[in-house]
């Protein structure tokens, strides 16, 4: 009975893959040829430009594009699994069951690295606070629009930081928590489906004139971040005092001001920021969470990197932990 157990047990080693997608990431990211998130970006484009003009049409084309672009994203993901979990089942009956692990979590791991920005999310963060830090304030605001898709152009120093500090929050969810969630769930697959659809709310899901092309997008990108926002915003809390954060703020803060954002997901992680940075977190004419106990500044952006770092590292750890116990 205790060789059966301890067999099985080697047979359900943990998944390192998201480990390896994690060293992988701090290589950078893939040629834009071959990153699936490029093809993505291309593919819907390619149906919008056939869009219609009346609000009806528009909603049923919408929900046509994603039942069309669904079967593009996942069954390549899903080849690619079946095929790497064939070959690892090739070496294993050959009898090299740690070369077979490696060559799965190898093969997996670098597949799963584009749906994921830990590296280059810091990255951009970073950037505008050294801006900041020069007293540059229209370098900031131009380094801000690889983060967040507002109108920078009037922010003071202390709103672009705190704008760097939101989006950081908010992409950790949407840029890593959400997307291992799904690897997590589902595999490649699940990973690849999540960034297909987050894409296609990032690109049509706004309001103007096409708004009701990207309704069933946004609707769908909103039901699949429910779980990982409030994943992201708890382990924002776990790990606040290893970023010089206040955990008891954190989680004061989340539960008073999580839902006065218009989305009912970014404001999970972006409340949990602001209370464990303790600052204030500002869209003007939009909202405030936090309380405003001093200047939001570069220095907050720099503990904010640290705290993407700590939660994002943590993340990848998790899921490699979690899926110990599912048949990769």
């Amino acid at each position: 009975m205790n060789i059966v157990k301890h067999k099985r047990s080697k047979e359900c080693f943990a998944d390192i893959a998201p480990l390896i997608a994690l060293a992988v990431d701090w290589i950078g990211e893939p040629p834009a040829a071959w990153h699936p998130v490029v093809w993505y970006g291309k593919l819907i484009r390619k149906l919008k430009s056939g869009a219609p003009r009346k609000k009806k049409a528009q909603l049923l084309y919408g929900i046509a594009m994603l039942l069309l672009a669904a079967p593009l994203a996942l069954f390549p993901a899903y080849l690619f699994q079946r095929q790497a979990a064939s070959l690892r089942s090739w070496i294993q009956q050959r009898g090299h069951k740690r070369l077979a692990r490696g060559v799965y979590a190898l093969a997996v791991g670098g597949a799963l690295k584009p749906f994921l920005a830990l590296r280059l999310l810091v990255k951009a963060g970073s950037q505008v606070r050294s801006a900041l830090e020069q007293d540059d304030t229209p370098a900031a605001r131009q380094a801000l629009r690889s983060l967040v898709s507002r109108d920078c152009s009037n922010l003071t120093p202390e709103l672009a930081a705190a704008a760097a500090i939101e989006s950081l929050a908010e992409n950790l969810s949407d840029s890593v928590v959400a997307p291992l969630f799904y690897y997590m769930i589902a595999g490649l697959p699940g990973a690849a489906a999540y960034r297909l659809f987050n894409t296609f709310d990032s690109m049509i899901g706004y309001h103007g004139k096409y708004e009701y092309l990207g309704k069933a997008a946004a609707r769908l990108d909103d039901a699949l971040n429910l779980l990982p926002s409030r994943l992201t915003a708890l382990l924002i809390m776990l790990c606040a005092p290893l970023f010089g954060g206040d955990r008891r703020n954190a989680w004061r803060i989340w539960r008073r001001d999580a839902r006065k954002t218009a989305s009912p997901n970014a404001g999970q992680p972006m409340a949990a920021a602001a209370g464990a940075l303790n600052i204030q977190l500002e869209k003007v004419a939009h909202y405030k969470l936090g309380d405003a106990q001093k200047q939001v500044s570069a220095a907050d952006i720099k503990r904010a990197e640290r705290m993407v770092w700590w939660v994002g590292g943590l993340a990848f750890v998790l899921v490699a932990c979690c899926r110990r116990w599912r048949r990769i």
